[in-house]
């Protein structure tokens, strides 16, 4: 068995300069290399008065309408051109009305056989018993996607522009952590019996999306107000027991890639007129429907996720 080195003699190692420097708990230029304190910068009263009239002077040249010729004339052509846009915009939106069918006409665009067959080959094809979730899931599950990634994207866009630094994020943790409710015995007591039956209430939305009126959008929605609830009662500090940044991350991307590669195999024996592996199951079964049970439940992950997300980072920049 190996002796334990001195704590003095381990400083003096390969090993403890790597370390420290690997883990970056050392500056290598602190106290290394030679520095001198720059003077404070003074700013020159006369040179800024000088610099002050000359701005003044090349505003009032350059931008003076009423003495520069070239300003005069491009104020007119911008007030002209708005003008003729504005008019020739009207006047293309007045013809296009003009030739649209009459309301009640066999011949609109509303009625055409899309929604014929929707209605009539919904159960047969989609294997769900609610047609809208057929038709988002499975018909237009294209859009579907579409919509998800684009409140991922929302809430990667809100991530870059909302979120602090580990000091700034510290300082404001603790400046909201003023205002948690950590005394509030009737909401906390509230949450404890509401926050449960909000999420299971949610669980059903999405499990029941193909049987019935739900889906994976309004589950969603339903379990995120049950997480910013429980948000508002208990405080960041509990919350981040099971729901962190890196949760959300893990839980949009493992949804997010399911619903590409279940919904690009769909896509791909459909449009080679190839049989489908995946079973309909038997219509009002709580396994039916085929693929959409599983994606409503993605979806809804998804939703669920983005906004306690966005709550919290709109809160205090992140999780």
């Amino acid at each position: 068995m190996s002796k334990k080195r001195p704590e003095s003699e381990y400083q003096k190692t390969f090993a403890f300069h790597f370390f420290r420097w690997l883990s970056g708990s050392k500056d290598p230029y602190l106290g290394e290399v030679e520095m001198h304190p720059q003077k404070e910068y003074q700013i020159d009263p006369e040179a800024a008065l000088r610099h002050e009239k000359e701005h003044d002077a090349i505003l009032d040249k350059v931008y003076d309408p009423k003495r520069n010729m070239g300003m005069k004339l491009f104020h007119k052509l911008y007030h002209a051109t708005s003008i003729i846009f504005c008019l020739f915009l009207i006047a293309l939106l007045l013809v296009t009305i003009s030739w649209l069918p009459a309301t009640g006409t066999v011949n609109r665009p509303v009625n055409n056989e899309v929604a014929e067959r929707y209605i009539e080959k919904g159960l047969e094809e989609t294997g769900a018993v609610n047609i809208v979730a057929g038709m988002i899931l499975d018909y237009r599950a294209f859009d579907t996607l579409g919509e998800s990634h684009v409140l991922f994207t929302a809430t990667i866009t809100v991530l870059i522009l909302l979120r602090l630094n580990k000091t700034e994020k510290n300082e404001a943790e603790l400046s909201d952590r003023r205002f948690e409710p950590k005394n509030d015995a009737i909401l906390q007591l509230v949450a404890t019996f509401l926050v449960p039956i909000i999420i299971i209430f949610g669980i059903y939305v999405i499990l029941n999306g193909h049987l019935g009126p739900g889906g994976g959008f309004s589950g969603g929605a339903v379990i995120g107000a049950g997480l910013v609830l429980y948000l508002n009662a208990f405080g960041f500090k509990k919350t981040e027991r099971f729901f962190t940044e890196k949760t959300y991350k893990w839980i949009c991307f493992f949804s997010l890639s399911f619903y590409c590669l279940a919904k690009s195999y769909s896509f791909y024996t459909g449009a080679n007129q190839l049989h489908s592996i995946i079973p309909k199951g038997t219509p009002g079964a709580i396994l039916s429907s085929g693929l959409i049970l599983p994606l409503n439940i993605a979806v809804g992950l998804v939703v669920a996720c983005t906004i306690y997300a966005f709550y919290a980072m709109f809160r205090k920049g992140g999780f």
